[in-house]
This record gives C-alpha cells, sequence and structure tokens, in this order.
C-alpha cells in the first residue's frame, strides 16, 4: 500500500519506477515441477523480475547421471544467476527407467537425430515453457554436464535452429557412440574420428544448418571422461564449421589463481575466423576433476575452486547478440 500511495503522492516518482516497485512487492520467484508424461517431468525457474510484458531469454540445463533438477541447479546456482540477470531456466529431468542411473541416453543411435527419441521429450519441454511464458525464441541456449553435456551436443546438431548457443561441461562428440560400449571408449579415448564427425554433425542438421556457437569446460584431472573430450569436440566442431565456409584458428591465454591455491588455474582457449569474431571457446581448469567449474559444493559433482562456469556461458551466450 506504501508503494501505491507513493506513486499518488509524490510527482517525482515516474511510471518505470512505479512498477519496479510493485514488481518487488507482488512478484517473487517460481520454482515447480511439471509432467511431462507418465515418466518425465522437468523443473522451471522463473525470476522474481519477470512480468510476462517483455520477452525474456532461456536456458535450458541438462543434467548428469545421478543428479536431478534440484540438485543440478543447487550445484551450478544458474537459478541465482537467472535471478540476477532476468532469464528462465529449464530443466529437465531423466527417467530412471529410461536409465537406470538417471543418465540421458546420448550413446544410442535412435537418440541422436532431430524428432527422435530424448532430443524430442527435450524439445516438446522447450515448447511447453515458450508456449506459457513470454521467451524470446531468438535467445534460447542450452548447457549440459557429462552425460548432459553429450545430449547438449545432439542437441545442437539436431536442432541449430532453435539453440543460439551450447555451453558442453565434462563431455565431448557423441558421434562415434551408438552402444553402452562405444559410450565408454568415447568417454575414455575421445571420438576417433572428428573430421569424420564434423561433417556427419553438417549432415545431420539438414536444412536447418546453421553454425553453433560452443563453449566448452573440463577438468584436466577428470577420471571418468577424458579430457581429451574437449579437444575432439572443437575439433568435430571445426570441421562442421568449415560446412559454412568459416576457418576457425586458436588464440590461447593462460590464467593463473592468485590466492595461494583457493581457486585452481586454467587456459582458456577462443576460436576465431578470418575477422576476429570468437565462435568457440574451450576451458582447461587444472587440477579440477568430474565436477562444474565454480560451482556450489552443497550440489554433487562441483568444484568451488574452479572459474565460475554458469556466468562464463552467460557472458558467452549474451555475446552472441554482439
Amino acid at each position: 500500500m506504501n508503494t501505491l500511495c507513493s506513486f499518488f503522492t509524490n510527482p517525482v516518482l515516474t511510471a518505470s519506477t512505479f512498477l519496479l516497485e510493485l514488481q518487488s512487492v507482488f512478484f517473487q520467484p517460481i520454482w515447480k515441477e511439471y509432467n511431462y508424461d507418465d515418466y518425465f517431468t522437468y523443473k522451471v525457474y522463473v525470476p522474481s523480475t519477470y512480468t510476462g510484458l517483455s520477452k525474456v531469454p532461456l536456458i535450458v540445463m541438462l543434467h548428469g547421471c545421478q543428479q536431478d533438477a534440484d540438485d543440478f541447479a543447487a550445484g551450478t546456482e544458474m537459478n541465482k544467476l537467472a535471478e540476477e540477470k532476468g532469464f528462465i531456466v529449464l530443466y529437465p529431468q531423466m527417467n530412471y527407467f529410461a536409465n537406470s542411473n538417471g543418465c540421458w541416453n546420448w550413446f544410442y543411435e535412435y537418440n541422436q537425430f532431430r524428432g527422435n527419441g530424448e532430443p524430442d521429450i527435450i524439445k516438446d519441454m522447450i515448447d511447453h515453457i515458450t508456449a506459457k511464458y513470454a521467451v524470446d525464441p531468438a535467445s534460447i541456449y542450452l548447457a549440459g554436464m557429462s552425460a548432459g553435456g553429450f545430449m547438449a551436443n545432439v542437441m545442437a546438431i539436431a536442432y541449430p535452429d532453435v539453440f543460439k548457443a551450447v555451453g558442453i561441461h565434462s563431455a565431448g562428440s557423441n558421434a562415434y557412440a551408438v552402444d553402452l560400449i562405444t559410450a565408454g571408449e568415447v568417454m575414455l579415448y575421445g571420438s576417433l574420428n572428428p573430421e569424420l564427425d564434423g561433417d556427419e554433425a553438417y549432415k545431420k542438421m539438414g536444412p536447418y544448418a546453421r553454425p553453433v556457437p560452443i563453449i566448452t569446460f573440463h577438468g584436466q584431472s577428470d577420471t571418468t571422461v577424458n579430457p581429451i573430450n574437449a579437444s575432439k569436440l572443437i575439433q568435430q566442431w571445426i570441421y562442421t564449421y568449415k560446412n559454412f565456409g568459416i576457418n576457425l584458428h586458436e588464440n590461447a591465454a593462460f590464467y593463473t589463481s592468485q590466492d595461494n591455491g583457493n581457486h585452481y588455474s586454467y587456459i582458456m582457449a577462443d576460436y576465431i575466423d578470418a575477422e576476429n569474431k570468437i565462435w568457440m571457446k574451450k576451458i582447461m581448469v587444472e587440477d579440477m576433476g568430474h565436477a562444474w567449474s565454480g560451482g556450489n559444493d552443497n550440489g554433487s559433482d562441483t568444484d568451488s575452486k574452479g572459474p565460475n562456469a554458469s556466468k562464463m556461458m552467460w557472458d558467452f551466450f549474451e555475446a552472441q547478440n554482439d
């Protein structure tokens, strides 16, 4: 009531200021779970700044094995960032009947195409959110960790027209994998032929083909998914980009921790074209294992000593609007 009264009694208070104050009184963040069908569910975070009066970005977050939306949100602190930056976050949740470890089945060939299997389910969840909320269709982004990171690469290839940019953490190129055995080989050794993977990715994109900006993180001490996967992933996309007439070269820099070991040092490589446009980034974190970099240790598979992957991904995503 004080806010309402001040609008009428204080001539200095502008309409925009009034709306901001009114928003702080009446709008609260939403953290809610929905049923997709009898087996799959998803959770959505809508920040308190959302009014529905203007379109906002959407980030889709794909968790790793033995994680769920609550755990992944806590570890990545993506909801906290969404509250600060004003975007909506969608967390598809894997069905444990489809995988007993709660892993996305990125390694089965039927889950590697547009309109098929789990990619189709994830896309349907996105459609549910864009129908319910005022989402900017030109600002939909995707990020995933481990099995969710491999699936994020699948989604980037299957739906390049949907995602403006994609973040892939502790994962790699999926093209060689067609079953559990080959999935294990990819995790241990990386994809065997990135050039072939890159060309195949372009073919799978079909009429929707476009060069998708990619940012990837990996711990140098990861014993679950070999860190070589980060390089193989970048190589795959370098060859995919060649199909668009885009030739990239690497520009790397080393960042040393200055706080006596409380944070890890890391190497960040930018992949740029002839006009110095950054299309991809690769961040290799020294001493970090299989964990979301810079996450909150209250979540599983996170390491707060790493650079803040959530913020760096968001900064990379936003830079695509420049």
